[in-house]
């Protein structure tokens, strides 16, 4: 199979960048895909393709751009250009864009890749009957907000023409199931990106690291987080040190900065910026912890995939997408209210006096990554694409047979 992944990827700032790059890794290394199309947004650095294992050849089209107006067009092109038996799409809603028509144009697609008869999967992470357009900082206007509504339903069932629509949450696909009568839902697992060897669970010298990784700007407020660990510091001895890992939403830029400075007289407050694939691994291996201040949330959880693989106890508030995420796929941590900051210290503090409640939880953690790492989740992509396959030419038979021609042959 010559399969085309539309996706952001590596180097990118574009939202599900990390999720693009493990599903590429692992797609590679499918025996049934022997070449990997990849339709991704332009970067002025080059795509991180060093990967340490050998596997099919990927051929890198530079189609698209975030917030262009021509993605759309520019996308069907390259598609009929390069002949793909199957496309992959990694989407969420504002996938293309944070501008209402880019991103409304990108969602057409899975639906004109049906036009063209391609077998189609869209995976698509969050969706609009679950999202605080509020807290994502897509409106406040209530009457917008209808607005908003009328036209995501619309746009879900242009990604609904997808052959199979694959949401990583049980709640989504009854959701969509009972609202728009659709019988092309899957429940497909977010899925581990790595799966270390066991970690030892110890830490390194030096102050004890809490960390917040992301996107942050819009319902990811790091400012909870901030004044939670200064409760904490008040009334213990604690060395901590509080870690901003990632950049601005694209809906927020500049947010950091203002962050920056209106907290500059904190102590041991440090913000990463980008943080480059690679680096990984050792920025989740130095926290002691990985904090979730979030307000709202708009579908399943990278970092809390990428936490529990390095074997990190989280903590969390327990609301919406996250809450179910977590009673799944068996993550365990510790809650506090959103928006409240005594709350946040609270649970804090209670993973940094407590070694063993925080080993305890990281080993819960990694067992749940361990279970579903994106080995397994590419598999189930392959299965579902060989079933469309399946599908296909059982349909074709079935037209032949129906054939005139043919029908009075085989009498």
């Amino acid at each position: 199979m010559k399969l085309a992944i539309v996706t952001a990827y590596p180097p990118s700032k574009v939202t599900l960048t990390e999720y693009g790059y493990h599903l590429v890794k692992h797609f590679r290394l499918q025996e049934e895909v022997s070449e990997i199309i990849l339709l991704t947004d332009k970067t002025d650095a080059p795509k991180d393709l060093d990967f340490k294992q050998n596997g099919c050849p990927i051929t890198v089209k530079e189609c698209w751009s975030f917030n262009s107006y021509k993605n759309l067009f520019k996308i069907v092109k390259t598609i009929r250009d390069e002949q793909p038996d199957a496309v992959l799409f990694n989407l969420q809603f504002l996938k293309f864009g944070d501008k209402k028509i880019p991103a409304a144009l990108g969602l057409l697609l899975p639906f004109i890749c049906r036009l063209m008869k391609i077998p189609t999967i869209s995976l698509l992470h969050n969706i609009l009957e679950q999202v605080d357009l509020e807290n994502a900082g897509i409106t406040n206007n209530g009457i917008l907000q209808k607005v908003y509504n009328f036209i995501g339903s619309s746009l879900t069932r242009f990604v609904l023409a997808s052959n199979v629509l694959a949401v990583t949450i049980s709640k989504y696909k009854t959701i969509l199931e009972k609202k728009y009568k659709a019988r092309n839902v899957a429940l497909v697992p977010h899925g581990s990106f790595e799966t270390p060897p066991q970690p030892d669970y110890s830490l390194p010298e030096g102050p004890l690291q809490v960390m917040a990784f992301g996107k942050f700007g819009t319902y990811k407020k790091v400012e909870c987080l901030i004044e939670a660990v200064e409760h904490v510091r008040l009334r213990t001895d604690l060395d901590i040190e509080i870690v901003i890992a990632g950049t601005d939403s694209p809906n927020t830029p500049g947010y950091l900065e203002d962050v920056k400075e209106k907290y500059k007289e904190v102590a041991q407050l440090r913000f990463t910026g980008y943080v480059a694939e690679e680096d990984v691994p050792k920025i989740f291996g130095e926290s002691a912890m990985v904090v979730f201040p979030y307000t709202s949330t708009t579908g399943s959880s990278g970092v809390l995939h990428q936490a529990g693989s390095y074997g990190k106890a989280v903590v969390l508030p327990d609301l919406g997408d996250l809450g179910i995420l977590v009673r799944e796929e068996g993550y365990q941590g510790e809650f506090f209210e959103p928006g409240d900051i005594k709350s946040l210290a609270n649970a804090i503090e209670t993973i940094l006096i407590n070694p063993d409640h925080r080993i305890h939880l990281g080993i819960q953690n990694y067992k749940a990554a361990c279970s579903l790492p994106m080995s397994k989740i590419v598999e189930m992509y392959i299965d579902y694409f060989k079933a469309i396959q399946l599908a296909n030419i059982s349909k074709k038979s079935m037209d032949l047979i129906g054939h005139p021609k043919i029908k009075s042959t085989t009498i």
